[in-house]
């Protein structure tokens, strides 16, 4: 059972949709549960259970009743992938207190509440894997993200020791950090801005929610049972 939060578009959809045509039951975790509906039937299409839950990730309760309803349902989760998050950009002299604490909370906070709850179960199993979604900006920075450059840096250290809290447990606990990607977040940008990006990239193209989802897949197959608390970047060669 895998479970992938912010799954009701973009990045954690494309992963959700990808871990079910692999053999995969899926629990869809998102603030938007009509959206989440939506993904769990094309899931369900492809012949893998699926469910949705609305869950706010920065609310430890809201997250352990979500993980307690799974368990009650399939018994254990075996993948996590902690997706969800937002943006809220302004440059740091315009950026208010409540566009730094929304991002850290559902960002940072939220990988942090959603491991927590998950972790435990997994190390009685003795076995799980972990991915946390991170961005190349928490490696390189970005004028104007000091909030979502913050909380995903935070990621990757959290990834690390977490790595190293349970790979006694056969928990494989790993992060992925995706470049420029084509989702509902940089559909709002300018074109005239997408054009400046792709000329930044080597690959010369934003990547795809595709892109970060067979990453995820390999992330969590047995062919990387020996990869621990390591950062894959996905971005097109924007950051090497």
């Amino acid at each position: 059972m895998a479970l992938v939060t912010g799954a009701a578009q973009g990045i954690g959809k494309a992963v959700a949709l990808v871990l079910a045509r692999n053999g995969a039951d899926v629990i869809i975790s998102d603030i938007n549960l009509e959206k989440a509906g939506e993904t769990v039937k094309e899931i369900e299409a492809i012949g893998r259970k699926a469910m949705a839950i609305r869950v706010d990730v920065a609310n430890l309760r809201d997250v352990e009743q979500m993980v307690q309803t799974v368990m009650e349902r399939f018994g254990h989760i075996d993948i996590l992938i902690n997706n969800a998050g937002i943006t809220r950009d302004r440059l740091i002299l315009r950026m208010t207190e409540e566009d730094w604490d929304a991002v850290i909370n559902i960002n940072l906070k939220g990988t942090f509440n959603c491991t927590k709850a998950v972790v435990r179960h997994m190390s009685k199993q003795r076995n799980g894997k972990i991915v946390n979604i991170a961005s190349v900006v928490g490696e390189m920075g970005n004028a104007g993200q000091a909030n979502y450059s913050a909380s995903k840096a935070g990621v990757i250290g959290f990834t690390k020791t977490i790595a190293r809290e349970f790979a006694q447990r056969g928990i494989n606990v790993n992060v992925i950090a995706p470049g420029y990607i084509e989702t509902p977040m940089t559909e709002a940008l300018p074109e005239k801005a997408k054009e400046e990006l792709k000329r930044m990239i080597p690959m010369e193209r934003l990547g795809q929610p595709e892109d970060v989802a067979e990453a995820v897949l390999f992330l969590v197959s047995e062919t990387s049972s020996y990869i621990t608390g390591q950062i894959l970047n996905v971005n097109g060669g924007i950051y090497m």
